[in-house]
């Protein structure tokens, strides 16, 4: 390690400066380095051939948005990108925890090892989760907060694209929320020869008690074909609380995950992708359903003496894109994948009976995505299609160890297929001498299940179920350009979303929230949802911000209601199609840079929802809050950066109110929400960085500096207190 250290303080800085203007690009070099640039293009292509030595702030683009490459500020959507500057500068533990700073975000957690991000307040089967475009949500996800977005390793991520409201026209059911894209690292740089780099990153937390360690290799073979590998090993310990709360008793967790990517390039317009991810979640605790769970301002704990989750994630696909392309056709993506998604539970109960239940979800995948330009602006349609097959389990066993109950099915159907088939057009139409643009789109999208062995709640005996949906849907967006230097545009839109019922929504024999029994619920039909969204953008080079309303109207909400009978001391709740309501809120964000190394940044969301549903199955209807609402937030900071991109600094707060405006099923929830509704806080964070040369960088960051006891809305756990995180680079 000396020698290490010595090597590394002999490069000096003629060391950096080379390695700034070595790429024709500039783009790979400079994001190695954990400069904070922008978003680099979608397109792994290089746009630009001139050398350079000076950093260089390119626009945002984002593809996930309209499905192709478009700058942020010429979207009209409410949109935001973590770039592989932030993710590798911030190092954030998971990827919620990566999304935790955007506007009308929360994530929700009800362990530690299992964030649940809310987008425009919804969350878990109401948002959807891409990696690579491919869906990672499955026809088994659950209602409300889960933890399948834990099961994307954040430190192999390049970058998050995130879009606010309804995308179902181009991304189907589940896009209600907002939709995400998680783009993986892959090789950027190409050319004759043989050529390869390495990097080995160490992360290191006191509060999180986490240590976690990664390694890629990447190289290329020659100017057509490149590889990428690399892994990660997490280990969490107990969280440690807050100045009163102390540790968290069972929250600690361990991960293994690894990953590659494999490129042909065939010309510089198209090429054949190749990719792989394992990720191995194991004993993660959900502790607020134990008796280690924290009895916090009033919130109770559970009776289990264990409860824990093993998460298994193995996906593969394979991808061409081409662009650039001779004829009515200008550019093609298809994908072909295969995704593996094990759930698994291990619950010991207070009178030492075991219980062993989970599923397997093995997804099939096919898209195509096909652009034409034309004189009435230029298209971009295709299709999607996946298939779900689904094995579900669930057996107990007495505390002497002898097989005692054996169920039909398991959390969801076993035996079961599930399958959904969409086509979308969409076309963009370049108005007024280009001052405007409208966007027009639709899609049509047909889902259907056929359950063989599901449990009859009332008889205990096997029944199966077969049924299928489709359903329309059509968005409209327009952006205009209120000046001539481009600085301002307004943008308004509405689009519908959807959510066809799936087999948790169907099939569900499992514990809902606190003390409640689930059972199956036959009679569905898909939720409908129309956003209405407007807002105002500017960019200057020393000013940008945005302001953006959002109105969703909700219909046929699938929800879970009281039947009004007990099953093993639990009150059993089925769903039914009995939601109507709204919600709505503002979004505001800016970013000043007050000096050439000062920049000031903020972002504020408020939001309000209600929700019309039954009392009981089949009965009278009542208003109350809808769940989990994010409450009124603030975040805001201070960043420096030094002039030769070395040094960076930053004095970052979240500031959010209480939250009192609770559900009927959130004041049930006790074990996660307090009495009354969960406490406001406000918190300060101080973070910085060093790149002392290209090949090693170091950065630090003190969280919680006063060490407040907090919870995020609708958590089973508390935030870490004071944290200490220390994140190194090495690079060769």
């Amino acid at each position: 390690m000396t020698l290490l250290f010595s090597w590394i303080q002999k490069l000096d800085e003629d060391d950096f400066s080379m390695f700034q203007s070595r790429s024709t690009c500039g783009t790979r070099s400079l994001s190695k380095l954990g400069l904070p640039l922008t978003i680099l293009s979608a397109w792994p292509y290089c746009a630009c051939t001139q050398e350079t030595n000076a950093p260089t702030k390119l626009p945002e683009v984002l593809v996930t948005a309209t499905r192709t490459p478009k700058p942020a500020f010429d979207i009209p959507f409410s949109v935001s990108v973590v770039n592989a500057a932030k993710l590798e500068q911030n190092s954030p533990r998971t990827l919620p925890e990566a999304l935790r700073d955007q506007p009308s975000v929360m994530v929700q957690k009800t362990a530690h090892g299992q964030g649940s991000p809310y987008l425009r307040g919804f969350t878990g089967f109401r948002t959807l989760l891409m990696v690579d475009g491919i869906r990672l949500n499955n026809s088994a996800f659950r209602e409300g907060p889960n933890q399948y977005w834990n099961t994307v390793d954040s430190f192999a991520l390049d970058r998050l694209e995130i879009v606010r409201g309804p995308g179902s026209v181009l991304y189907g059911s589940d896009a209600v929320g907002g939709t995400v894209n998680a783009l993986s690292s892959g090789r950027t740089e190409f050319g004759p020869g043989f050529d390869w780099d390495m990097r080995t990153l160490y992360r290191v937390s006191t509060a999180e008690s986490s240590h976690i360690g990664r390694t890629e290799i990447s190289g290329n073979l020659d100017e057509h074909f490149g590889f990428f590998i690399g892994g990660t090993i997490k280990e969490f310990g107990d969280v440690r609380g807050g100045r009163t709360v102390g540790k968290q008793d069972q929250t600690g967790y361990a991960e293994r995950d690894w990953d590659a990517k494999l490129e042909y390039r065939l010309n510089e317009n198209s090429r054949i992708v190749y990719g792989h991810q394992t990720v191995d979640l194991d004993n993660a605790m959900r502790t607020h359903a134990t008796v280690y769970g924290l009895r916090w301002d009033g919130t109770t704990a559970g009776t289990d003496f264990e409860r824990e989750l093993d998460q298994n994630r193995d996906l593969n696909y394979l991808q061409y894109h081409a662009k650039n392309l001779d004829g009515f056709i200008d550019a093609i993506h298809a994908s072909v994948s295969h995704h593996l998604q094990i759930d698994t539970e291990r619950r010991l109960r207070s009178d030492l009976r075991r219980d062993y239940q989970g599923y397997d979800v093995n997804t099939l995948g096919l898209t195509l995505q096909l652009e034409s330009p034309s004189p009435i602006g230029r298209w971009v349609y295709g299709g999607e299609y996946y298939h779900d097959w689904v094995d579900s389990y669930y057996r107990r066993y007495t505390a002497a160890g002898a097989l005692q109950v054996q169920q039909i099915q398991g959390p969801v159907a076993d035996d079961a297929t599930y399958e959904t088939m969409g086509f979308f057009i969409e076309n963009h139409l370049p108005l007024m001498d280009g001052k405007l643009e409208l966007i027009t789109g639709g899609r049509y999208s047909y889902a259907a299940v056929n359950a063989r062995k599901v449990q009859d709640p009332v008889t205990g005996l096997p029944i199966a179920f077969k049924d299928s949906w489709d359903t329309l849907v059509g968005s409209e967006r327009l952006l205009y350009h209120l000046d001539e230097p481009k600085h301002w545009n307004v943008f308004a839109g509405v689009s519908q979303g959807f959510r066809a019922p799936n087999l948790s929504d169907l099939t569900r024999f499992d514990i809902a929230r606190t003390a409640e029994q689930e059972i199956p619920a036959f009679n569905l039909k898909p939720e409908h949802y129309i956003s209405f969204e407007t807002g105002v953008k500017t960019s200057y080079d020393r000013f940008s911000a945005e302001a953006v309303y959002f109105y969703t109207m909700i219909d046929d909400m699938i929800v879970r209601v009281p039947t009004g009978a007990v099953l093993g001391g639990n009150a059993v709740v089925t769903k039914e199609n009995s939601g109507v309501g709204y919600v709505h809120g503002v979004e505001l964000s800016a970013s000043v840079k007050l000096a050439e190394e000062w920049t000031l940044w903020s972002n504020f969301t408020w939001m309000e929802g209600q929700l019309e549903t039954a009392v009981i199955v089949g009965g009278a209807q009542q208003t109350e809050s809808l769940s989990r609402v994010m409450p009124t937030t603030v975040n805001y900071g201070l960043r420096w950066e030094a002039a030769n991109g070395k040094f960076w600094a930053e004095a970052a707060s979240t500031v959010a109110a209480g939250q009192h405006r609770l559900s009927a099923g959130d004041r049930l929830d006790t074990q996660r929400i307090p009495p009354g509704g969960t406490p406001g806080y406000d918190i300060y964070h101080l973070r910085g960085g060093w790149q002392m040369n290209q090949y090693f960088g170091l950065s630090l960051a003190l969280e919680n500096i006063l060490d407040a006891d907090y919870r995020i809305h609708g958590s089973g756990v508390n935030e870490p207190g004071r944290n200490l995180i220390v994140s190194g680079n090495v690079k060769f």
